[in-house]
């Protein structure tokens, strides 16, 4: 049993987090087996920098996988880590790079220039149940299906946890309005995965990322993935947004019945972490522990989940009969509407769709009520222009009223007031024009893999018939919290071995940016 989200502002759930760990520690031992210690309270941080302040780069030099075994193999990994290979350096912050849609030099901000809107951007947690039977990590590699496999799949919880306290840390100084997620919020569409995310999101006394029996890789509290842990939950709200891996498992193979009754076994035919063995390697076989928590959701049971959760995220009785989050909100006191998009492919495939048919009963409708009230809009959406299709990709299902990537891009240019678009899933930082459609696309990294980063979003009106959207990127702080470290220098081994692509961080141009569009008229 895990418990539910605490109904509590952030402040009481801290000051109650120790006895409220207690109970939570008392009714887990039931099910998850027992462990000696409770679940440990992190303190509150004392110090968080953007990447504008200090910016961070791997201190070995990449090299080639021909020349590297894979740093998921625990071998190789402590090798690697006994290299430095997980070591980073510190520089300079980087400047902002001032980019306008159109190439021309924005004019200076006028008298009443103000900001009206500021929210974080987080996709691709990809948080997992890193021993499911499902997974397929015996077909990890160095090029295409390099992400079956991570050396940091273990810590992901505590990053994205980390991720949390970095951000109320922010919020503290200067608040945010919301959290917008990206997409591929957990990484096989299983009810432990989605609940797992809503409880370091939405806060809980207590956090154990574990299934089947309960591990302790490293003796000892707080030194482990496995080790339960007090998430204090985001300071401001959240909203959902729906990638390939929430509703396909790993991401790519659409739901059946044989997959359903696969996840609740205990054979993993292509490859699971082994937590009986030294290191938790990568094995196939009949080893499993089973677990009912494991259940693969469809899509109405993943948007049921959010629902129930908190205030919802966005999601209501709407989304969760049709299954996709597809809605929009406004921001009270501006002139600024979002639009939700949901791009995931349920007949399989990691690429995005978008169907004419949410076009017409959504989409159209949502837009043009916000051209009539004069409303700008940010869309947002899991997969880019460029990760779009009409079948999903590899292993999908064409979709006959599938849009294509440039009649979507066409369709988004008719919407002179459509200014900003917010993705994810290519687990890079990108910032790219479309000048003749009129918009910006912002694309922010991954927390799951190097440099594991989210973004500051801010919005001004320039008052002088300009919009700005700032752009900065963040490190999720690893102070005090030597599990979440651990997760970066191994993310960082992944980059150095040359065993993860390299793009993540972007070029320069692409991550701390201050993008300039003409206001819609």
């Amino acid at each position: 049993m895990r418990p539910t989200a605490l109904a509590f502002s952030p402040r009481l759930r801290l000051a109650l987090a120790p006895l409220l760990a207690a109970v939570a520690f008392a009714a887990c031992a039931k099910d998850d087996g027992p462990v000696a210690y409770s679940p440990v309270l992190l303190p509150a941080l004392t110090s968080v920098k953007t990447t504008t302040e200090v910016f961070k780069r791997p201190k070995t030099e990449r090299k080639s996988f021909k020349d590297t075994l894979n740093p998921a193999g625990p071998e190789a990994l402590d090798d690697y880590l006994a290299k430095g290979w997980g070591d980073e350096v510190e520089e300079a912050g980087e400047p902002y790079d001032v980019r306008s849609l159109d190439g021309s030099t924005p004019p200076a901000p006028g008298a009443n220039a103000k900001r009206i809107l500021k929210f974080a951007h987080m996709p691709d947690l990809q948080l997992m149940d890193d021993e499911s039977p499902t997974r397929v990590t015996e077909l990890d590699s160095a090029g295409a299906t390099s992400s079956a496999l991570r050396p940091q799949d273990g810590e992901i919880c505590r990053m994205v946890n980390a991720s949390v306290r970095t951000m109320n840390a922010l919020h503290a100084k200067d608040p945010f309005n919301f959290l917008l997620l990206g997409g591929d919020n957990a990484d096989n569409a299983q009810q432990n995965e989605v609940g797992w995310v809503l409880d370091i999101l939405g806060g809980s006394a207590n956090v154990k990322c574990d299934s089947g029996d309960a591990d302790d890789p490293i003796s000892g509290p707080n030194n482990d993935g496995k080790d339960p842990f007090v998430a204090p939950g985001l300071a401001f709200p959240f909203k959902w947004v729906n990638g390939n891996h929430d509703i396909n498992m790993v991401g790519t193979f659409a739901l059946d019945d044989t997959y359903r009754k696969q996840v609740l076994g205990a054979s993993a035919p292509s490859g699971t972490r082994n937590y009986k063995e030294k290191g938790a390697p990568s094995q196939s076989g009949d080893f499993v522990i089973p677990d009912a928590r494991r259940k693969h959701l469809d899509r109405p049971e993943v948007m049921a989940q959010v629902k129930a959760h908190g205030d919802g995220h966005g999601i209501g009785d709407a989304q969760v009969k049709s299954g996709k989050a597809i809605y929009s909100f406004d921001i009270e006191g501006t002139n600024v509407r979002f639009v939700i998009l949901d791009t995931a492919a349920e007949t399989g495939g990691a690429e995005g769709i978008i169907h004419r048919a949410d076009v017409d009963a959504y989409i159209k409708p949502a837009l043009d009520d916000a051209k009539a009230k004069g409303k700008w809009v940010f869309l947002a959406s899991h997969h880019a222009v460029s990760s779009l299709s009409t079948n999903g990709g590899t292993f999908g299902k064409e979709a006959p009223d599938a849009l294509k990537p440039e009649e979507w891009e066409a369709f988004v240019g008719s919407y002179t007031n459509v200014v900003f678009s917010i993705v994810g899933h290519s687990h890079e930082h990108r910032v790219r024009g479309y000048p003749a459609s009129g918009f910006w696309e912002v694309m922010t990294s991954a927390i799951a893999d190097y440099p594991h980063e989210f973004r500051i979003l801010e919005l001004y009106d320039q008052d002088n018939g300009w919009l700005m959207l700032r752009a900065t990127c963040v490190d999720f702080a690893l102070e005090n919290d030597p599990v979440a470290a651990l997760g970066r220098k191994k993310g960082t081994v992944d980059v150095v071995s040359g065993w993860t692509a390299n793009d993540g961080p972007g070029t320069k141009a692409d991550r701390n940016v201050e993008l300039w569009i003409k206001k819609p008229k």
